[in-house]
């Protein structure tokens, strides 16, 4: 029997290779495929709501994988194969969004308030993302420096190790980030005000999976992802694949039973 196609999208920031041991514990149920650094290519520019970066999301898979797949994002990557489903349901056998959660009309209408006002730095990740450093002397060294990060507190060592091995490049003897943060700034601070919109229009199966501790979950809420996703909460915060990559592969694994209607392992 013929696995189903499994098309993965990352976090802003995080190169879909980062996720190297979260995506080895789905091989053995899917066949693997994913845009390794979404926003980067010059045809499909950062803009207000990330239009084109949802066209990039529909262009690969019109033209690099035969059938629908089942659509599977991380954040940044959940909310592109969001819209990406509700524009094409055709391209895609259902989706699951993980730690992903959809901003309701209020909170919406406010957070497109600020961004006309020029105040979305101050609510987004954005404000801290262009002073971030991007060069380092080693891997060694750009793991020892995340190690004592907040948000890398609780990541899978081989995660890390994984974020500074292939979240990067080789560059004048030392490392540089691959995923630039000019360009995750401006995902960012151009986050879409109107999902909830879009959740009228999705047509095909949907799960959501959030971590227990996600600070993303805690200041979004979870009222209108639980009116259209079914839900799922895991240990871990917002990164629990990277933290937990097997409990986080385990769980895609039981939704997408779930939802394909399919007798779980």
């Amino acid at each position: 029997m013929s696995r189903d196609l499994l098309h993965f999208s990352h976090a802003n920031g995080f190169p879909a290779a980062c996720y190297r041991k979260f995506l080895g514990y789905l091989e053995q149920d899917f066949r693997i495929s994913g845009i390794d650094c979404i926003g980067h290519d010059p045809d499909y520019p950062v803009t207000d709501g990330w239009p084109h970066l949802v066209a990039q999301l529909i262009d690969h898979l019109s033209t690099h994988c035969r059938g629908p797949v089942m659509g599977v994002g991380h954040s940044l990557g959940g909310y592109l194969t969001f819209m990406a489903a509700v524009q094409r349901p055709e391209l895609f056998k259902c989706i699951i969004l993980l730690d992903a959660p959809i901003l309701g009309y209020f909170k919406g209408t406010a957070f497109g308030m600020l961004k006309r006002l020029g105040l979305a730095d101050r609510v987004t990740p954005a404000h801290g993302t262009l002073e971030r450093r991007r060069d380092w002397s080693s891997v060694e060294d750009m793991v020892a420096h995340f190690r004592r990060r907040k948000i890398f507190r609780h990541f899978d060592a081989d995660c890390l190790h994984d974020y500074a091995a292939l979240g990067t490049i080789a560059e004048g003897g030392g490392v540089r980030l691959r995923f630039d943060p000019e360009i995750e700034y401006r995902i960012y601070r151009s986050f879409p005000h109107d999902l909830v919109y879009y959740c009228k229009r999705l047509r095909l199966p949907a799960g959501f999976i959030g971590g227990r501790h996600s600070n993303e979950v805690q200041r979004v809420g979870l009222a209108h992802t639980r009116r259209n996703f079914r839900v799922k909460r895991i240990e871990g915060g917002h990164l629990f694949p990277l933290e937990r990559p097997q409990a986080a592969a385990e769980a895609v694994r039981q939704l997408a039973a779930e939802l394909l209607d399919k007798k779980a392992p």
